[in-house]
């Protein structure tokens, strides 16, 4: 293997930009959700609606800067990999006022999420809002190369809809690319392991459960995390479409369980590879299993293995998840 070379945060940049538009310019429908819960307001690579009338109504989300009147504005497009820094943003209106006002959402105003456009590392954060509408929060990216943040949240404003945008970002430093990984219907992370039933189908909707096992015990204790016992994220390999959806049902609502199964219902439009993270809450701490699907087959039976993605878990501290 030929050893990493070091780019600068400027080719990283230019890396993800040149990225972003070859995957703006593929041929790829978008990724959306057909049975959201009740409680789940509407992304717009989501729908409300079923079959192609869908597809064609919601551009894929997280692909685009500007949309419905706000942009994200990104006040850090550039950091070092495997430094700690302060990721600052703001979300700004048609008249480039910054917006200061948000419906909270699973107990949260905004949620962001960081992937590399390898898809190997992964981060789900919770910025705090300043009075002036800056967001900030703390990210140590542990590799050099492009990244994509996803801002997703709804305005509290009259007719306002909930968005997803998405801009680039930067970490300089020797720099490896990595392949995507492959297929595994397993993935173990922190002593858990999480097991993936169900075929990610395109053009139709289909069940994925997701079920947790310690030490060959299912968990049958999950804890509630931003209002649900799990949180689903898929990104399509080559454009990073967005998808955040939530499973079936709710905790309190009397017939939703604390594990072991969480259970969602999604549809890939194309074919392809995904990448699903799932985030769960069990003693206190937040965790991400990672998965990589092909849509329209079945992801084979592989032992779990762990290090396949770069994750991060926190306890619920109000930093990182």
């Amino acid at each position: 293997m030929k050893t990493g070379v070091r780019i600068t945060a400027f080719a990283a940049a230019l890396a993800g930009a040149f990225g972003a538009a070859y995957g703006v310019g593929q041929t790829f429908d978008p990724v959306v959700s057909d049975r959201p819960p009740a409680h789940e307001e509407r992304h717009p690579s989501g729908a409300a609606e079923s079959g192609h009338d869908a597809i064609a109504a919601h551009a894929p989300g997280g692909l685009q800067i500007s949309e419905g009147g706000y942009t994200l504005d990104l006040d850090t497009p550039t950091v070092t990999a495997g430094e700690r820094a302060e990721l600052r943003f703001t979300v700004r209106d048609a008249d480039g006022r910054a917006v200061d006002q948000y419906r909270r959402e699973h107990d949260k105003e905004l949620h962001l999420i960081v992937a590399s456009r390898d898809l190997v590392t992964y981060r789900h954060l919770h910025p705090e809002r300043a009075p002036d509408g800056t967001w900030s929060t703390p990210v140590d990216l542990p590799r050099a190369g492009g990244y994509r943040v996803f801002a997703d949240f709804t305005p509290d404003r009259p007719g306002a809809e909930n968005l997803t945008l998405g801009a680039d970002l930067a970490a300089s430093g020797p720099y490896s690319p990595r392949e995507l990984p492959r297929p595994s219907a397993t993935a173990r992370v922190d002593g858990y392991d999480v097991k993936l039933t169900g075929t990610l189908t395109p053009g139709r909707a289909s069940e994925l459960r997701l079920t947790v096992t310690r030490d060959g015990e299912p968990v049958t204790d999950l804890q509630p995390y931003l209002g649900a016992y799990g949180h689903l994220v898929a990104l399509r390999a080559g454009d990073l479409a967005y998808l955040h959806v939530h499973p079936e049902g709710e905790p309190g609502d009397g017939t939703t369980r604390p594990g072991p199964d969480v259970s969602f219902g999604a549809t890939a439009p194309s074919g392809g590879s995904y990448r699903l993270f799932l985030d769960f809450k069990h003693d206190g701490v937040v965790r991400t299993a990672a998965f990589t699907v092909e849509a329209g087959k079945a992801a084979p039976q592989a032992p779990a293995s762990p290090g396949a993605t770069e994750t991060s878990g926190h306890s619920s501290d109000g930093h990182g998840h």
